[in-house]
């Protein structure tokens, strides 16, 4: 199973490209004699606020952490040779909560730490390179594909998720254990799929940690130490699928009071050491189908839902979930300590698009001068968004219609930064604005940008 990389050459000139992050790390590998140049950033330009770690400047002597371009440097170190003209060099890079750390590939302490006091939200990352240095980029997609080595040792390793569907290869003599929950730590609630238990002989669905088991089924010799062995773990809206390589269902679970999955967890144990291959997929691989099999996950408006448009902009969809669940190919939208989605959901008669928090478990949307949580909402998927410009509600043409007023009034995808967060929210054409929820509240903006679908 390869991994999923993206290749950028970048000239020597200091403009940024920009892409997208869907968690809060990047793995790269960059070839440049010097100036190796990352900018994190709410939206996809070069504007406040934003970071950028500049690696390997000061003619490779030196990497150092600036906010908002402003001197002097939050922090700096000396790297002497960092970075190399004839050959790739791999690091890693996160973010948490105004958190930054910079390291080496294959060494777990940074070389370039600093702490913001004062975070914002990071949606984009933007690369280049400069001062007489062009450079060749490999970047991996965290969400596609990992590579995971588990200890024997009773800890996960967290990792992001967006996609509903996991496919895992696994090689290990027994007990494989999954963990599926809404944040990247041992937390409650949490599922936990735990694979090739009691030496190598039985499989289980747990809950909370609790027992009786949710659901036990008898799976001698079903994990290997001499190979990998394939699975597919799935979920929606609180059901759990688990499958093996030929697409039989092996275990399946519905928890009546589910909630968001964000992240998932890898370990081996009880003796057990394991190699992982985990791969994020669109459609799980059954050839022998559950009895609600997540290859037919229903998608578009529910009865009592304005479609109008819904279809519009390619195959975009709208699906219907509840608390915190996000589909496969769900759009994003923005980064708030989290990724989040486009959403909508019914208040008071209208139909209005918001911001989608998995974490949360609601769907966010303006309404009345309030912030409103909704835990039953849909997310828009399946389309190739492009976000336009706009001002004092104006639409652009293109722009994909979400929701109406009580009164059928039209009403749009938009998004405004506020404190340094790309919000989600609505553009109401008559009332001159976008409408996004903040911090409780309904916050208007008279410069937004407007979701097209292409």
């Amino acid at each position: 199973m390869a991994q999923h990389q993206h290749e950028f050459e970048t000239p020597d000139r200091m403009e940024y490209t920009f892409l997208p992050v869907t968690a809060g790390s990047i793995l790269f590998k960059v070839q440049a004699a010097n100036d190796a140049h990352i900018a994190l950033t709410p939206g996809p330009n070069d504007t406040e606020p934003q970071y950028e770690i500049f690696i390997g400047g000061w003619g490779n002597a030196k990497s150092a952490i600036r906010k908002n371009k402003q001197k002097p440097d939050a922090a700096i170190v000396d790297t002497p040779g960092i970075l190399s003209a004839a050959e790739p060099r791999g690091f890693w890079m996160r973010w948490n909560h105004g958190e930054l750390s910079v390291g080496k590939e294959g060494v777990a302490e940074p070389f370039l730490y600093w702490k913001d006091p004062e975070p914002f939200g990071i949606g984009h990352y933007g690369i280049c390179t400069g001062w007489g240095a062009t450079g060749t980029w490999y970047i991996e997609d965290g969400d596609r594909s990992k590579r995971v080595d588990t200890e024997d040792k009773l800890e996960y390793n967290w990792h992001h998720v967006q996609q509903g569907c996991l496919n895992v290869e696994v090689c290990c003599p027994h007990n494989a254990h999954l963990a599926l929950t809404c944040g990247p730590c041992d937390s409650d609630p949490m599922y936990e799929v735990l694979l090739g238990g009691w030496e190598n002989m039985a499989s289980v669905i747990r809950y909370r940690r609790e027992k009786p088991d949710k659901v036990r089924v008898n799976t001698p010799a079903i994990l290997s130490q001499g190979e990998y062995r394939r699975f597919c773990v799935a979920w929606k809206n609180g059901r759990v699928w688990v499958a093996d390589a030929t697409g039989r269902t092996l275990m399946e679970w519905e928890d009546p009071n589910p909630f968001g999955i964000s992240h998932f967890g890898a370990r081996t144990a009880w003796g057990s050491s394991g190699k992982w291959r985990v791969c994020a997929a669109e459609r799980p691989e059954y050839s022998a189908e559950p009895s609600a099999p997540p290859a037919q996950l229903a998608a578009g408006a529910l009865p009592g839902w304005a479609v109008d448009g819904g279809n519009k902009g390619g195959c975009a969809t709208w699906v219907d979930c509840t608390h915190g669940v996000v589909p496969p190919n769900a759009v994003q939208a923005g980064f708030d300590g989290e990724q989040l989605y486009v959403g909508r959901a019914r208040h008071a008669g209208d139909i209005i698009p918001g911001k989608v928090v998995p974490s949360h478990q609601v769907c966010y949307i303006p309404w009345g001068g309030a912030e409103q949580a909704k835990t039953e909402y849909q997310v828009l998927c399946n389309c190739d968004p492009v976000w336009m410009p706009a001002t004092e509600g104006r639409v652009p043409t293109g722009a994909l219609p979400a929701g109406e007023t009580e009164g059928v009034e039209p009403l749009f995808i938009g998004r405004a930064t506020h404190n340094g967060v790309m919000c989600v929210g609505k553009v109401q054409e008559t009332h001159g604005v976008c409408y996004v929820p903040y911090g409780g509240k309904e916050m208007a903006f008279k410069e937004y940008e407007v979701l097209c679908a292409q």
